[in-house]
């Protein structure tokens, strides 16, 4: 038997398919690092609206507590008035507001002592549950929030995201930063 010939393609097609492949590969990257950025600020936008969530439920504890007549009356104002602040705080403002809600409910469960006076209260054992629960999902949220920002920042720095604009119109992703440490009474109590 004769070998078949082999067709041997002319260099500039040869040349031809190379571009074509290489366009495409680099094609497929471009779409797969934009999909991903989009992906990333969806997780942004929902943990930023998971962040928004348990603030919300922390300020609205804070304020029922501080209403139920369980506290004593400076403490009450205190706590209700940093909670109406953290609740009604413009967007430039809500960090600032969120810390001295933090700091004001520190200072007023600061001690186990007041928190197992709120517990001896008829309704207190759930109302302190229920607070200390609030108070321990926020650090948790606003890491989790402050992390996708940090990746979509990461991702959003490379070179090739910057020179072909594959983020698109997209705002820059900023993180929470607020003083959110628990008060140390409330902090270490069990619950959901």
């Amino acid at each position: 038997m004769v070998p078949a010939p082999t067709v041997a393609l002319p260099p500039v097609i040869e040349t031809l398919i190379w571009i074509a492949v290489a366009l495409l590969a680099i094609g497929l990257y471009l779409s797969w690092t934009a999909g991903r950025l989009d992906r990333l600020h969806a997780r942004i936008d929902a943990s930023r609206a998971a962040l928004d969530a348990q603030l919300l439920r922390r300020a609205s504890v804070t304020q029922e507590l501080a209403t139920s007549g369980v506290l004593d009356p400076a403490a009450s104002i205190v706590l209700y008035e940093a909670a109406h602040a953290a609740r009604q705080a413009e967007e430039e403002r809500r960090e600032v507001a969120e810390s001295e809600l933090s700091t004001a409910l520190r200072a007023v469960f600061g001690e186990t002592a007041q928190v197992e006076a709120v517990k001896q209260v008829p309704g207190g054992e759930d109302a302190a549950g229920e607070l200390a629960a609030a108070v321990r999902r926020v650090p948790m949220a606003r890491r989790f929030h402050n992390d996708s920002v940090r990746a979509a920042r990461a991702l959003r720095r490379h070179r090739t995201v910057r020179l072909f604009r594959l983020a698109g119109h997209a705002p820059f992703p900023l993180a929470f930063e607020m003083d959110d440490e628990p008060p140390v009474a409330l902090a270490d109590r069990p619950g959901t």
